[in-house]
């Protein structure tokens, strides 16, 4: 199936469009998003089998869409779709990205050239991560959220007080632990998990919680198989996804 149709508007809210990302966003309208939450390519792939102590084989990330010839051509893919990102961003809108150690630091030099402004540094602790098999680094038990406003001294909206209940009416710190999606949660396809990175709803929710308002329109120019639109949903915001891929179109309706 080819991609959708875009729209030359803002397309109707609670949707998914089937379609490269950077086209997409091409013909958004400007000014038009509250959020953007991405889940880009992390451009991590193994070069040999990996397998457990009982010597089964690991799933790696591998997939056409987490590939790249080069870091040149990973900079060039970010700089093009966070470029547009931030012109379909409203003033006072926010953006955040959710990477590894791969990519977040190029993600984060691309940003501030970009002209966002880094407002946090957020780390998610995994209290389930997976294990080192090789034994040869240390286990990689987190990934590192970058949040960020369009400019130095815009406005944006982030509701303390809500972080607050979620935390024992304590501050809310940059170090969230929390479970890597498992169970009835990962959504499977013959028998597999049907994403590589499904992120857990959990995360999307304190993130939607602590940075829009019931009402906002959220973008996921990576959608996968819909956890932010999920997250959404139970939150009263809006949501935009794109997506690519024709088998998580299909998985997220």
């Amino acid at each position: 199936m080819s991609p959708d149709p875009l729209p030359a508007s803002l397309p109707p809210l609670d949707t998914i469009l089937h379609a490269d990302c950077r086209a997409a966003l091409a013909r958004l309208p400007e000014a038009s998003i509250d959020l953007v939450f991405a889940d880009p390519p992390y451009n991590l792939q193994l070069s040999q089998d990996l397998h457990r102590p009982n010597m089964t084989l690991v799933q790696p990330v591998d997939d056409a869409w987490d590939q790249f010839g080069s870091f040149a051509e990973y900079d060039a893919f970010s700089r093009e779709w966070l470029g547009a990102c931030r012109r379909v961003l409203k003033p006072e809108g926010a953006l955040w990205v959710i990477g590894s150690y791969h990519n977040i630091f190029r993600l984060g030099a691309i940003l501030q050239d970009l002209g966002y402004w880094i407002l946090n540094d957020v780390i998610w602790l995994k209290s389930n991560p997976m294990p080192n098999f090789r034994g040869v680094r240390f286990t990689n038990a987190h990934e590192t959220l970058i949040w960020a406003s369009t400019a130095r001294g815009a406005k944006y909206t982030f509701h303390h007080h809500a972080m607050k209940a979620l935390n024992d009416e304590l501050q809310m710190r940059s170090d969230w632990t929390l479970p890597v999606c498992s169970g009835a949660e990962r959504l499977k396809a013959d028998g597999k998990r049907a994403h590589s990175t499904q992120k857990p709803e959990a995360l999307l929710y304190r993130i939607l919680l602590a940075t829009t308002d019931p009402g906002d329109v959220v973008l996921d120019p990576f959608f996968g198989t819909g956890t932010t639109g999920a997250a959404a949903r139970k939150l009263g915001r809006h949501y935009i996804g794109i997506e690519a891929r024709e088998d998580y179109v299909e998985l997220a309706r």
